[in-house]
């Protein structure tokens, strides 16, 4: 340990010292010094919340933890938001390490790759489009065994990666994410499509860029129900979906969308399942993660 290091340690541990400070004006100068440490700041807090028993202290160093918690993935998030080349994944483990801050990267993409290696295994140049959806289908459907959560649809669990990897149960949206997840780098064409009320899959003629126009013509040769083990279907039954809604049909329905609004979808259903909770403060952050996102 570097004499700077042991420095910094023992500034730390004074200024949590006084954390039980009762002025107001003195606390908060001492608690935006410790916020300055950030991630660093996090372990000895924990140690110190371990062996208080002082209800107002807990309270303060779990605010403390949040704010620093949130703050990096706040200052990540605004990161992938400003990239150009947003990749889905980056863009949802973030929001799933939002809600899950000890969550590892590492353990994720291991069970993802896997995924994506059995899918590329049994896929062929030779293969149509319909054949390729039908070998996906398979293995994520059949052989890794992911499916609906049909019983707790808006459950705010429902939402995030961490635990439709673990259950392998998912809404409409984590399922159709993992789906695009699974397929990016295997050059096929499948996009999302935000679709109201239910977020489903294009399979297309060619392959679409961030800022390609959509249109109501759109080359979609059909679309993919994730929420119904990928369920081929078509724009007319899109089309009567929309119409059963009581909605004007807007070509966007029909459209390959691009990353950012499939997570501003995942954010807003996040925000809807909190608010129900009685979770304010978890709405306000997300709605400051939203706000990092280009219109």
């Amino acid at each position: 340990m570097s004499y700077f290091q042991d420095s910094n340690d023992k500034e730390l541990d004074a200024l949590i010292s006084l954390l039980d400070e009762p002025n107001k004006l003195m606390f908060g100068k001492v608690r935006e010094r410790i916020l300055s440490y950030g991630l660093a700041a996090i372990p000895i807090l924990e140690n110190t919340w371990d062996s208080c028993f002082d209800d107002i202290i807990q309270q303060r160093i779990e605010n403390l933890i949040h704010k620093i918690q949130f703050g990096h993935t706040y200052n990540e998030f605004r990161s992938w938001a400003l990239d150009e080349k947003r990749d889905l994944l980056d863009g949802y483990f973030l929001i799933a390490q939002y809600a899950y801050p000890e969550l590892e990267r590492e353990d994720i993409d291991k069970m993802i790759n896997v995924i994506k290696k059995d899918v590329w295994l049994e896929l062929n140049d030779n293969l149509t489009a319909l054949e390729k959806v039908k070998v996906i289908n398979h293995i994520i459907f059949d052989i890794h065994k992911f499916k609906a959560n049909r019983r707790s649809i808006k459950t705010i669990q429902n939402h995030f990666l961490n635990n439709l990897m673990d259950t392998k149960k998912g809404s409409n949206l984590s399922l159709g994410i993992l789906y695009l997840i699974i397929v990016q780098d295997l050059d096929i064409p499948i996009y999302g499509v935000d679709l109201p009320r239910h977020f489903i899959l294009a399979y297309t003629k060619t392959r679409k860029n961030a800022d390609d126009k959509c249109s109501s013509e759109d080359d979609a040769l059909f679309y993919i129900n994730p929420f119904t083990k990928g369920t081929v279907i078509t724009a007319k039954e899109v089309e009567l979906f929309i119409t059963q809604l009581n909605l004007p049909s807007e070509p966007s329905f029909y459209c390959p969308c691009d990353e950012v609004t499939i997570i501003k979808r995942l954010l807003s259903n996040l925000m809807i399942s909190y608010n129900k909770q009685g979770f304010p403060e978890k709405v306000k952050d997300l709605e400051k993660l939203l706000g990092c996102l280009p219109e």
